[in-house]
């Protein structure tokens, strides 16, 4: 019998190498590394930078392995990864562990971030579900990445749910969740069916959060943290379903007023323009559920050019970018080595996978 990499092998699939990330506190993060499978001759896609893609709360990373490959088939280096407290990079006991929300961007996708510029990612895109999309501004290095995509990015206020379900995702996430919580000293997720297990300053965090963000954490902090989203300039694109009951049009615009040097432009997508019968909250990074969305994806990935012209609903911003952010991929390929003279081409760096010799693992 064929063992799973022998017929990824065969299938030409990318396989994926494990990866440890050290945050600057020491805490170490795991996630897997997609090169291109179009680099080193293997095609003529031509290699277009780094992709980090950050899940959403209670999420596995493994959740976007698949659309991780997509992007690693059309020239992308992928960067997956699980937050402190969850999936690959949980520790050994969730109970006190201290882990906050505000970590998972301030600590993880920084470090993640770090690490991957380290190794001349080339340009840098982040791909952000839901709390994803909106963690990059705790980050101090935020202002490092390129171009941000988010899929019902918001910071799950409860007054922006949907209308129709908010009475009841009130009732689980704000009270039965917290209440939990207290009891178990972790918010067991998993045994309920309800995303995975959360550490409690997380689901605390969710649970408690006001509808100005910078008011949900202590008063000496907030300028800081404003400072640091207002410092992020890379171009959003925010993508939203009319069948998402968290990534409503108030809750992702919400989410996107504090990236104020951004331009910010807000799509809302109905699943039958998708190919889909539904969307929700999930089901775009699902594979059989996510229609024409994917391909899509590489427009604004690529080049930074809106794929659903025809459905913006919002547009902040505009020409407050600098030039190297909306050009296009050629135009930016070169200008990246311009901004790097030192680095020489992203093609040499991250973004190819060294050849390996014969029954030994790739070197990095």
């Amino acid at each position: 019998m064929r063992t799973v990499v022998e017929t990824a092998r065969q299938a030409g699939a990318a396989l994926p190498e494990p990866v440890t990330i050290t945050c600057r506190d020491g805490y170490r993060l795991h996630g897997h590394l997609w090169y291109p499978e179009y680099g080193q001759g293997r095609g003529q896609e031509p290699i277009h930078g780094t992709v980090i893609v950050n899940p959403a709360t209670g999420v596995l990373g493994r959740y976007y392995h698949a659309y991780a490959q997509f992007l690693a088939r059309h020239g992308f280096a992928v960067l997956t990864y699980d937050y402190r407290g969850i999936g690959l990079s949980r520790p050994p006991a969730l109970r006190r562990c201290g882990v906050r929300w505000r970590d998972w961007g301030e600590r993880d996708f920084d470090a993640a971030l770090r690490w991957v510029r380290r190794r001349d990612a080339g340009p840098i895109s982040v791909v952000g579900h839901s709390i994803g999309g909106f963690l990059p501004g705790f980050a101090e290095t935020a202002p490092l990445v390129d171009r941000i995509l988010t899929v019902g990015a918001q910071f799950a206020y409860r007054k922006d749910y949907a209308p129709g379900q908010r009475l009841r995702m009130t009732a689980k996430w704000h009270l039965a969740m917290p209440f939990l919580t207290a009891v178990t000293g972790y918010f067991p997720g998993r045994r309920l069916g309800w995303l995975e297990d959360l550490p409690a300053g997380v689901a605390y965090e969710w649970s408690f959060r006001r509808a100005d963000m910078a008011a949900s954490y202590p008063e000496a902090d907030r300028a800081g943290i404003l400072a640091r989203f207002a410092a992020v300039t890379a171009p959003i694109l925010a993508v939203g379903t009319t069948d998402d009951a968290f990534g409503t049009p108030a809750a992702i615009r919400r989410g996107l007023s504090y990236y104020t040097a951004s331009q910010r432009i807000q799509v809302q997508l109905h699943p039958d323009a998708l190919g889909v019968s539904a969307a929700g909250h999930f089901g775009l990074f699902h594979a059989r559920r996510s229609g024409s969305f994917w391909p899509a994806t590489l427009s604004w990935l690529r080049d930074g050019r809106n794929p659903w012209p025809q459905a913006v609903i919002d547009m902040e911003g505009i020409g407050s970018i600098p030039q190297h952010r909306m050009q296009t991929d050629e135009q930016h390929q070169s200008l990246w080595r311009q901004r790097h003279p030192g680095l020489g081409s992203w093609r040499l760096g991250l973004c190819e996978r060294p050849v390996p010799s014969p029954r030994r693992r790739p070197s990095r």
